[in-house]
C-alpha cells in the first residue's frame, strides 16, 4: 500500500513544484505572474503527459517556461519513481527494496531480473531516442540550408528537440500554432514524429524485450524471445494502426485531406492513425474531421497505449485480454488463450476492472461538466473528458481554453487519474489485499 502511495505523493509533488515555476515571471514570455489555476493546469498537463493546455505554449511560456514543460513532461513519462532511482544509482546509493517495488507497480510487472540496469536502460533509452529524434527533425527543419549555417541554427535545434521530446513522450505541447498544422507539407517530418509517438506509446518494457532479444542467433536457448506482453502489444498496435489509417483514408480524403497532395495524404493519414491512441498532436483540427473519424478517435483515445509506456487509456494489453475472453466465452472456451499462452484469471479479471472504471470515470467527470459547462455542446465535451482521462491531449477547437475554474478542476482529477491507472485507483482505494480462507457455498444466479 505505501509503495503505491509513493507514486502518487511523488506525481503531486511534480504537479505542485511544477506549477509553482510555471507562475513565477521568469516562466512566462511577458514576464508577468502566471494565473495560480493556468500554472497548475498546465503542471497537471505536462507531469501526466496529456497536453491540454489553458496557455499559448509558443507565445505564452518563455524560453524557459518551455524548457521546464518539456522536462516535467520526460519526468512523467519515465516516472517520478524510476528517475528518482536513476539518480540513486548514478550516484553509488543503495536501491530500497520499497523502491524496487513501487517501480514493479508502476510497470505493471511481478519481477524483472537485473533491477538497477533496467531503470538506468529506461532513462538512456529515453535520452538516446529523443536525441536521434532531434537530430532527424533537425535534418529537416533546416535541409535547405548550408551545414555550417545550419550547426548554428540554434533555432532549429531547439524546435527539433522540443518536438522529439513531445513526440516521444505522447504529450500534445507545441511550440507552432495549430499543433504541427505547419508541418502537413513536410511528410518526413510528419513520418519521423509518428515513428517517435510508436516507440514512446509501445513502453519501455516492450523496447527492452525487443533489444534484448539476439535475432540473429541461430540457437534459440541463447537468442532469447519475445515475451507474450511484447509479441500482444506489438500485434494490436500494427492492427489498430491499419484499421484506423484505412478508416481515416476513407473518411477524411475528401474532407480534411482535400488540401494535402497526393504524397503528403499518406503521411498525413499515418500520423493521424497513430495520434488518438497515444499522442495529441495533429496535424488536422480535429473539429474539422468528419464526426465518424471523431467518434473512432474516441474510441481508440478510451483503448490507449502499452504498459509502462507514454501513452493512456485502458492500454491496448488490456483491450486484447478483454476481446479474446469474449471470444472464447463464445467459442465455450475456459482459457483465455493467446500466443497459445493462458492467461492467468488474474489478469482477466484485472482487465474487466480497468475496464468499467474507465468508463465510470468518464461517465462521472461528463455529467459534473454537463452541470458546469452549459456553453459546450455534448460532443465536444465527450471529447475533451476521454482525452483527459485517456491522457491524450486531443481537443474539439477551444474546448479547453473555455472551461470554467470547476471544469478544469474535473479535467485536471480526469488527468491525474488516467495517469495513474485504474488499477492503481482500485487499489488504493480499496486498500491491502486480504486473504480470505473462508469459502462460501455457490448458488445460481440469472443474469442477460
Amino acid at each position: 500500500m505505501k509503495n503505491r502511495w509513493l507514486i502518487v505523493l511523488g506525481f503531486l509533488g511534480a504537479i505542485l513544484l511544477g506549477a509553482f515555476v510555471f507562475m513565477l515571471p521568469v516562466s512566462s514570455a511577458s514576464h508577468t505572474w502566471m494565473k495560480p489555476m493556468d500554472a497548475l493546469f498546465t503542471a497537471c498537463s505536462a507531469v501526466c503527459i496529456t497536453g491540454l493546455t489553458v496557455v499559448d505554449v509558443g507565445k505564452d511560456l518563455s524560453c524557459f517556461g518551455q524548457v521546464v514543460l518539456a522536462c516535467l513532461v520526460q519526468l512523467g513519462c519515465a516516472g517520478i519513481m524510476t528517475c528518482a532511482t536513476f539518480f540513486l544509482v548514478v550516484v553509488g546509493r543503495q536501491v530500497s527494496l520499497q523502491s524496487e517495488f513501487s517501480l514493479m507497480n508502476a510497470y505493471g510487472v511481478s519481477g524483472v531480473r537485473g533491477f538497477r540496469s533496467l531503470v538506468v536502460w529506461v532513462v538512456v533509452a529515453m535520452l538516446l531516442i529523443e536525441a536521434l529524434g532531434t537530430l532527424a527533425l533537425w535534418g529537416q527543419f533546416t535541409g535547405g540550408q548550408q551545414f555550417s549555417e545550419a550547426v548554428r541554427d540554434v533555432h532549429s535545434w531547439y524546435r527539433a528537440w522540443f518536438f522529439s521530446v513531445m513526440a516521444f513522450c505522447n504529450a500534445g505541447f507545441s511550440i507552432e500554432p495549430g499543433s504541427i498544422a505547419a508541418f502537413g507539407d513536410q511528410p518526413l517530418v510528419v513520418v519521423t514524429m509518428g515513428v517517435l509517438v510508436i516507440l514512446g506509446g509501445v513502453g519501455f518494457i516492450v523496447l527492452y524485450n525487443v533489444c534484448t532479444v539476439k535475432f540473429w542467433r541461430r540457437n534459440l536457448m541463447k537468442r532469447g524471445r519475445l515475451t507474450l506482453h511484447a509479441r500482444v502489444v506489438l500485434k494490436w498496435t500494427f492492427l489498430f494502426t491499419l484499421i484506423m489509417f484505412a478508416f481515416y483514408v476513407l473518411l477524411e480524403w475528401k474532407g480534411s485531406l482535400a488540401r494535402f497532395d497526393w504524397q503528403e495524404k499518406p503521411a498525413v493519414a499515418f500520423f493521424q492513425a497513430l495520434t488518438p491512441r497515444t499522442c495529441g498532436f495533429t496535424v488536422v483540427p480535429v473539429e474539422n474531421m468528419h464526426p465518424a473519424t471523431r467518434f473512432l478517435s474516441e474510441v481508440m483515445m478510451f483503448i490507449g497505449a502499452a504498459p509502462g509506456g507514454a501513452g493512456g487509456g485502458i492500454k491496448i494489453t488490456t483491450f486484447a485480454v478483454f476481446v479474446t475472453t469474449l471470444l472464447a466465452i463464445c467459442r465455450g472456451h475456459r482459457d483465455t488463450v493467446m500466443f497459445k499462452r493462458a492467461v492467468p484469471e488474474a489478469v482477466v479479471r484485472e482487465s474487466i476492472v480497468i475496464l468499467f472504471v474507465f468508463a465510470a470515470l468518464i461517465t462521472c467527470a461528463m455529467t459534473v461538466l454537463l452541470v458546469t459547462e452549459k456553453d459546450i455542446s455534448f460532443e465536444y465535451l465527450l471529447f475533451e473528458t476521454v482525452s483527459a482521462v485517456s491522457t491524450t491531449g486531443l481537443s474539439c477547437a477551444d474546448t479547453t481554453v473555455s472551461l470554467s475554474t470547476a471544469g478544469r478542476v474535473v479535467i485536471m482529477l480526469c488527468m491525474f487519474c488516467g495517469r495513474l491507472g485504474a488499477l492503481a485507483i482500485v487499489m488504493l482505494v480499496g486498500g491491502q489485499d486480504e486473504h480470505i480462507s473462508i469459502r462460501f457455498p455457490k448458488e445460481e444466479l440469472v443474469v442477460g
